[in-house]
């Protein structure tokens, strides 16, 4: 697997987490994020990694567990780190970070699209929206959302730690609940019967 700091036996851990753990009386807090690095330059050690810190440093406010980096080069190796923390990790969300843009090797939504079965495009709308606010360029950001196997959400942000930490603070707010509605442990009454459906 591309470089990573923890360590594969980690994973039937992480996967009891994502199917339920031990709960406690924190909703919460046995959920995992899964920070993905998409940099050339951090994989080859041209430069340190400064998104991974603002990732997890969410996670926590938000009583979730993060995983820490798997740090890998632009372009095809993204599918297959995806794919392998999907399938052998099962992590309740993977946020990459860079290959958003524009330049012929910024691929990770080509990659991300064919692991989801369901898009979220409203994530990626206030993703959007609330890096306008603080820079006309957010809306060159290609990233995609969505729901893969197993229920692991997958959000890509763009490659800046400030662009980074201006989407973690709108994930911050939509996280819990999307995966409460992914785990189907929102109470009906809260998102309809099953006659709405």
């Amino acid at each position: 697997m591309p470089e990573t700091h923890d360590h594969a036996e980690h994973g039937a851990d992480d996967h009891a987490h994502h199917h339920g753990g031990t709960g406690g009386d924190h909703p919460w807090r046995d959920r995992v994020i899964a920070p993905v690095i998409v940099s050339t330059r951090a994989a080859h050690g041209r430069r340190a990694d400064q998104s991974a810190p603002v990732i997890a440093e969410a996670a926590e406010r938000i009583g979730f567990a993060c995983r820490p980096p798997v740090i890998i080069p632009d372009g095809e190796g993204v599918l297959a780190a995806l794919s392998e923390l999907v399938v052998q990790i099962s992590p309740n969300v993977i946020i990459t970070s860079g290959g958003t843009g524009m330049t012929p090797d910024d691929l990770t939504p080509e990659y991300t699209l064919p692991l989801l079965d369901k898009e979220i495009p409203g994530v990626m709308e206030a993703l959007r929206a609330h890096g306008r606010e603080r820079s006309p360029l957010a809306v060159l950001s290609r990233g995609v959302a969505g729901v893969a196997e197993g229920g692991t959400v997958i959000i890509n942000l763009p490659g800046s730690p400030k662009a980074v930490r201006e989407g973690m603070e709108v994930l911050e707010e939509i996280l819990p609940h999307l995966c409460d509605q992914v785990a189907d442990l929102r109470p009906s009454h809260e998102w309809g019967s099953v006659d709405d459906a």
